[in-house]
């Protein structure tokens, strides 16, 4: 089950359908899964697309809401040097996921329950995810998408207590460390990992690949690989986060994993935004599987 926001990233010339969590229900999707997305959208224009794109796509609708009082969610994406800088607008219809409609349309049991931060802004939303976490009892997989002024250091750590891994990059790491000033990365995964009681810490680290730190001590490192053709870096961590989670479902060993994700993080790197309706894009990495 996957839990949070979809909205519309607005650039200057096109909007382009996305939000983290379902972006990693979508990449899931042309990987092969079957996931559950759970969220909100308005009752609205953009609303209406988000829902054929589901159809279109083969995802089940039954996790999404129709919130007429609040718009469907839209983020204001610019570009500089090929990295985004994003303007969230507040109040959007995934602020707003209700509860018990969360709780009638989960299944008795889930594998996996993926969230991010940011859909947790809103106390209303927050709700419905500790309910639908209790209910289902199902191992928690945190991505961490810190993005201000919509996050707070105790809030966000609060909820890394609940989850079994967690995959944040560098930067986030260092900010919810318990040991911000601690030069070693892989020392500042450690203390999390331990303070947190977590499975695994996941960090991505943009140019310099990727790592992760299990709770038996193993510490596995990936570079990254170089991109042919790079369109932007928008989606690139979400894509990452999809092939992560499918290997932990398939039960991959973490080298595997991170050659795997770090390869198809890339991969989204020559698309312009986070996805793409292009089967065929997500057919070939399945092959090379």
């Amino acid at each position: 089950m996957i839990f949070g926001e979809v909205l519309f990233d607005c650039f200057e010339d096109r909007s382009i359908l996305g939000g983290a969590p379902f972006n990693v229900a979508w990449n899931l999707r042309g990987l092969g899964a079957d996931p559950l997305f759970v969220g909100a959208v308005g009752d609205d224009d953009l609303g209406r697309q988000v829902m054929q794109a589901l159809n279109h796509w083969g995802m089940c609708p039954e996790g999404v809401q129709v919130d007429s009082r609040h718009p469907t969610g839209q983020v204001k994406v610019t570009l500089k040097g090929g990295e985004p800088r994003y303007d969230i607008l507040s109040d959007q219809a995934y602020d707003h996921i209700d509860t018990a409609r969360v709780l009638a349309a989960a299944p008795a049991q889930a594998g996996v329950l993926y969230h991010g931060s940011l859909a947790l802004r809103d106390p209303v939303s927050r709700q419905a995810l500790e309910a639908l976490r209790e209910r289902l009892s199902a191992p928690v997989f945190m991505d961490v998408n810190l993005r201000a002024p919509w996050w707070d250091r105790d809030t966000v750590q609060g909820w890394m207590a609940h989850a079994h891994w967690v995959k944040l990059n560098q930067d986030e790491l260092t900010a919810l460390s318990p040991a911000p000033d601690e030069p070693d990365l892989v020392a500042q995964a450690r203390l999390t990992l331990e303070r947190y009681g977590l499975s695994a810490v996941i960090v991505t680290r943009a140019s310099e690949g990727a790592m992760v730190l299990t709770r038996e001590g193993e510490l596995h490192q990936r570079s990254a690989p170089p991109v042919t053709g790079l369109v932007d870096t928008v989606g690139a961590g979400d894509a990452f986060s999809a092939v992560t989670l499918t290997g932990i479902l398939q039960g991959w060993d973490w080298e595997t994993i991170l050659t795997r994700a770090a390869d198809f993080a890339a991969k989204v790197c020559t698309l312009h935004g986070a996805t793409t309706e292009d089967r065929g894009f997500y057919q070939s990495s399945r092959q090379d599987w």
